[in-house]
């Protein structure tokens, strides 16, 4: 076990943490016992990616794990089928199997980047809870029902806001927190580390711990991470900047960061010195312009993530795309003749079936705004009609820039 000072201690059990249960005090006088503890943290593959939201939690466990402690990336490939119905006013959509088992393959990837599977001295460890929970029966899981009563399940302020807007509330989605409860029991877990909105599911894990094992477990929640629109980062909401964007796709999201957020990202996927958030936050109310502040930011997060070149990479070509309208170095390529399309298609319904924005009311909604160009023209007609047999380089916005070409003339 690695030995940390108080001021270390302190530190670690304070930044990005909002609580710990049952208390930081009794926490404490557990890590200071340097005795090896077991802590984990649960995912959903319910979408391919893992968001920088998702990373300020990983970097928690690492510290942890540095301290010399045992650390599990625990994989909810069979809870991803039922669906968290944490901050839903809806049920979730159930994910097949083939669904999950797709989206969790890209997980480990990403994960690296910021928790160490390779430490040949105390590596990270990858689980998956279909292990245990594929086998457990149907008295199992009746078993595991007996220890909650419906009431302490309607708690949840999801579900109570449900039954005023006298929405539905299915029963497999009270089973979610009895099978993440589960994963504490079925891994042994002393600590199960979980943003604040995971902190009913963790409690009722620690319940069953409890019960079940005869012993303490810990929880310990952090606070959110701000999406690129000023909410909570999520997958559901699509505000959030993915573990696998290539950098300067990376650079580009967090440029877009609302500038009240930036000594915020500083603090919690940085963890800048608090006398630097203070200059920093000066520099913003002495009227500074943010843009440096960001590309500075936008910087040190890529090369956490990747490395020093591809951030140095990321920032030229952030400043010549964006700042100053350049093409990028690559340019995906888009074959017109793959698409039920032709020269004298409407711009409107090719943007659309190519899948370079949601919806054709988006569509017209940037080509009224000047964000659509074809070969460097601003295109400003809702009703332009594509007539370039030859091909041409398309700019939708600054997130996408295609080379359209023809091979069927």
């Amino acid at each position: 076990m690695e030995n940390v000072t108080e001021q270390q201690l302190d530190h670690i059990l304070t930044h990005n943490i909002d609580t710990i249960y049952p208390t930081k005090e009794a926490f404490a006088k557990r890590l200071k016992k340097s005795e090896p503890l077991t802590f984990y943290i649960g995912i959903d593959p319910n979408i391919p990616d893992v968001h920088l939201g998702h990373a300020v939690v990983y970097k928690k466990l690492e510290e942890f794990r540095k301290m010399g402690h045992t650390v599990i990336c625990l994989i909810g490939d069979f809870t991803a089928r039922i669906g968290d119905p944490t901050d839903k006013s809806a049920a979730r959509v159930r994910l097949t199997a083939d669904q999950v088992k797709e989206n969790a393959q890209a997980y480990q990837m990403q994960v690296s980047k910021v928790l160490n599977f390779d430490d040949p001295s105390n590596p990270a460890a990858l689980r998956f809870n279909s292990e245990w929970l594929d086998g457990l029966t149907f008295e199992d899981l009746i078993e595991l029902a007996a220890n909650f009563t419906v009431q302490q399940m309607l708690e949840r302020d999801m579900f109570q806001n449900r039954l005023t807007d006298n929405k539905p509330i299915y029963l497999h989605e009270f089973f979610y927190p009895l099978m993440q409860g589960y994963d504490s029991v079925a891994m042994d877990v002393d600590v199960e580390v979980g943003g604040t909105d995971q902190t009913f599911n963790m409690l009722t894990g620690r319940d069953l711990v409890k019960t079940l094992k005869n012993k303490e477990k810990f929880v310990v929640t952090c606070p959110f991470l701000m999406g690129t629109d000023g909410e909570k980062m999520s997958k559901s909401k699509g505000n959030f900047i993915s573990l696998r964007d290539e950098p300067f796709e990376m650079f580009r999201k967090i440029m877009t960061v609302n500038d009240d957020f930036i000594v915020h990202y500083y603090d919690m996927v940085l963890d800048l010195p608090k006398t630097e958030q203070e200059q920093l936050t000066k520099r913003l109310a002495d009227g500074e312009n943010p843009l440096e502040m960001k590309k500075e930011l936008a910087y040190s997060i890529v090369e956490m993530l990747y490395d020093t070149d591809q951030a140095a990479g990321a920032k030229t070509e952030f400043e010549g795309v964006v700042q100053g309208n350049e093409l990028p170095s690559e340019i995906q390529e888009i074959d017109l003749s793959n698409f039920k399309l032709h020269t004298s298609t409407p711009l409107v319904q090719m943007l659309n079936d190519m899948k370079l924005v949601p919806s054709k009311s988006e569509a017209r909604r940037l080509i009224e705004q000047g964000a659509v160009k074809i070969d460097g023209e601003k295109i400003v007609d809702i009703g332009y009609l594509i007539n370039r047999p030859n091909g041409f380089i398309l700019q939708v916005g600054k997130k996408h820039t295609v080379r359209i070409v023809n091979t069927s003339k």
